[in-house]
């Protein structure tokens, strides 16, 4: 509209401006300042929240987990208004560290917090919440972790395993260029000024629910109902729904609900493959997808799928869910002492990912991911299965190898089976 009125012909003022342009030679096209323009614009822009950035395939507003390479895996972040849930591994050892990453991204940041649990005081969890790596100490830290132990992923030429050149690579380490997200060091707590200068809300199911409420039919479970009416509350008494016109800095609220459907919530999917009550848990997913669609919030839920028994319940659970993330750990299996798997800690499958305004959810391009807990980072890579003519596979082991691919996906089951080589 400002080249338009410019550069207009005839007699009038557009004219008058045109001339003198040419006269010195200079352009009558001027470029608009957005930070001058103000709100004469006239079209919407994205709020601008501390820790949050647009994503570049459809604008949504977006929080990183804490985790930049599972934010890489999630499509840049994690989208406000959506639940991520993390199925939870065998032992429940590593699902935590991902559950208090996002709450340390949040304290960080400046968000506001709600930590429902019934098991441990939120209180307690925001005291275990890991410390922040700074850029220095980040990229020490790496290098320290990665030692003399170089990566097929470090590499310039990979000469045997040559179809991994072209495959998308996994953001391992720190970006010089503009991060989203920090890293945190697993082995430190976070300062406790931090924890003290954060605002914060807590959901101790015990201590908000007494033993003598009785169950009515066809509601939802005691525990369910108090923690939407809490989450309920938070949001439209702080104008996180967007009602309070008088608050101007918007925030985000980071929700984390750690082992929801477990027995502490007084659920029964855990204990029985016919259970009564699992139209209670749909109904609570249902509601809080419903609260946080129209709120500048994100919520993270962490769930022990491995106990539910019935798989019926778990489907609807995943549908009833925007992003899901599950954590498959080796201890306690055989993978554990398999050569295959001896430089990783388990296995990440990213079983669904949002696709946003549309009517179907995308599946993530990126198979074969495994996690390793350093000294001190959790870090996300690719599975590399090394190579069937390496001088560091016994033949002992190779017939090992060769079963332990065919549980994988196509992008790795092809190069280590044993059975053909590649001629150069």
């Amino acid at each position: 509209m400002a080249a338009a009125a410019t550069c207009g012909t005839g007699s009038g003022g557009p004219g008058s401006v045109e001339a003198p342009a040419r006269k010195n030679n200079v352009t009558s096209f001027q470029r608009r300042d957005a930070r001058t323009s103000g709100t004469d614009s006239g079209g919407a822009r994205l709020v601008s929240i501390a820790g949050t950035r647009p994503s570049l395939r459809n604008g949504q507003l977006l929080v990183s987990t804490g985790l930049p390479a599972l934010d890489q895996l999630l499509g840049g972040g994690l989208a406000v208004g959506t639940v991520l849930l993390i199925e939870e591994d065998k032992y429940n050892i590593y699902s935590p560290l991902l559950f208090k990453y996002f709450l340390a991204e949040g304290v960080i940041n400046g968000h506001t917090l709600l930590v429902a649990s019934a098991k441990e005081d939120p209180a307690d969890i925001l005291q275990e919440l890991p410390a922040p790596l700074l850029d220095g100490n980040c990229e020490k830290q790496f290098d320290e972790d990665k030692g003399n132990h170089r990566t097929p992923e470090s590499n310039i030429k990979m000469k045997i395993a040559w179809r991994y050149q072209l495959q998308p690579k996994m953001e391992a380490g720190p970006v010089s260029s503009s991060r989203f997200g920090h890293y945190y060091d697993a082995s430190k707590r976070i300062p406790q000024e931090l924890i003290e200068a954060s605002k914060w809300h807590g959901f101790f199911l015990p201590e908000k629910i007494s033993s003598t409420l009785k169950e009515e039919p066809c509601s939802l479970t005691p525990g369910y109902e108090k923690l939407l009416q809490f989450i309920k509350n938070v949001i439209y008494e702080e104008g996180f729904d967007g009602s309070n016109h008088k608050k101007k800095q918007k925030n985000i609220l980071r929700i984390g609900i750690q082992s929801l459907g477990s027995p502490l919530w007084g659920d029964d999917i855990c204990c029985t493959e016919n259970c009564d009550s699992s139209h209670s848990l749909m109904k609570f997913l249902y509601i809080l997808r419903g609260l946080l669609r129209t709120s500048l919030s994100a919520c993270i839920i962490t769930m022990p799928t491995h106990l539910i028994q019935n798989k019926a319940i778990i489907a609807r659970v995943t549908n009833l869910s925007d992003t899901v993330v599950g954590l498959e750990s080796f201890i306690g299996s055989e993978r554990e002492t398999n050569p295959l798997y001896k430089d990783y800690h388990g296995l990440i499958h990213v079983r669904q990912i949002p696709r946003l305004n549309n009517l179907i959810c995308d599946l993530s391009d990126v198979r074969d991911l495994a996690f390793k807990l350093k000294r001190k980072i959790f870090t996300i890579e690719r599975l590399h299965l090394p190579p069937d003519l390496s001088d560091t596979v016994s033949r002992s082991s190779k017939q090992d190898l060769a079963e332990s691919t065919k549980l994988l996906g196509p992008g790795c089951g092809t190069m280590a089976g044993g059975k053909k080589h590649l001629d150069f």
